[in-house]
């Protein structure tokens, strides 16, 4: 049988679209891959976002997450504030109007504000949170369920985010993705951390942690077949830390972006060989800190152990 892969072409997953003995699909937007996966079953695998997955789990699901994590992003530089509001720092965000794409908790917002919890006493709800699209306005994804605690106040939006954020209307923003106001340079709207890769890089030297935002899933049927998954996968990693040594060598001829050997090589001082390794041993703190913060947040009626979120644990 040969199994059909739905994710998003990475670097660390573009080896796969290369391979002729399973079909691998994508789409424009991650959220088109996650509604694909859990309104129309469509894939045998696929990537799924954490928190989406536990909210299936909450339910009864048709997947088993395997300890494969194709997107991993460090959210200090994911949190966005109006300057006008007065927000200064982390300490400011009491009694703010905050906004949020597609749902209460997404994968970024869930590790966003469980740092601010752990290192700042940020408190989610001693704020307002609307929900709504970013760049245009959308209703919150309909394909989840939207669990949050009664004590936390949620209203969708029927404007765009960024628009809201530009004009003072909400004070902050939390979002996977860059506002398109901010790439476009308003005046009014900073990135709560400006030194993001600063306070990032020191956040990883605290704390080892390299937040996790995608698992990859697949049927429970398929599960005899998950050890070459596992393989398929940490192949086209491996291939793409591979491309990134070897372009050293090379002295940027593969790009012209200035300086991103250095970049290259500050990450490998940090990082060593693996950047990102796959499997539960090598990442179990990062695994319980998410689901400690998924369920301090009200998204999982339980704090679940990995040893329930996984399959493949040994690997």
């Amino acid at each position: 049988m040969t199994l059909t892969i739905g994710c998003y072409r990475y670097d660390t997953t573009r080896p796969l679209f290369d391979r002729t003995d399973v079909t691998v699909k994508t789409a424009a937007t991650l959220p088109e891959i996650f509604e694909r996966v859990l309104r129309d079953a469509e894939f045998d695998v696929a990537e799924l976002g954490l928190t989406f997955y536990l909210r299936l789990l909450e339910s009864g699901s048709p997947y088993v997450a395997l300890p494969i994590f194709p997107n991993r992003v460090f959210r200090h530089s994911c949190v966005f504030v109006n300057t006008r509001s007065g927000i200064t720092g982390p300490e400011d965000l009491v009694d703010r109007t905050i906004g949020e794409f597609g749902t209460y908790g997404q994968d970024s917002g869930v590790w966003a504000k469980g740092i601010l919890m752990d290192e700042h006493g940020f408190e989610p709800a001693r704020n307002r949170w609307v929900i709504g699209g970013l760049d245009r306005p959308a209703a919150p994804f309909g394909f989840t369920p939207h669990p949050r605690p009664e004590e936390v106040s949620v209203k969708p939006t029927e404007r765009a985010l960024g628009d809201l954020l530009a004009e003072g209307e909400i004070d902050a923003l939390f979002s996977a993705n860059v506002p398109q106001c901010v790439l476009d340079g308003a005046p009014d709207v900073a990135r709560l951390f400006p030194d993001h890769e600063r306070v990032e890089r020191d956040y990883h030297r605290r704390t080892g942690i390299f937040p996790i935002m995608h698992v990859v899933v697949i049927r429970r049927e398929l599960l005899a077949r998950a050890r070459e998954v596992y393989g398929m996968f940490a192949e086209a990693a491996t291939e793409a830390a591979g491309r990134y040594r070897r372009d050293r060598r090379l002295y940027q001829v593969p790009t012209m972006v200035p300086w991103l050997n250095a970049l290259v090589e500050r990450n490998a001082a940090q990082f060593g060989e693996d950047w990102w390794p796959y499997g539960v041993s090598a990442n179990r703190k990062t695994l319980e800190t998410y689901l400690r913060y998924h369920h301090e947040q009200g998204l999982s009626s339980r704090r679940w152990p990995v040893e329930e979120v996984f399959a493949l644990l040994d690997t």
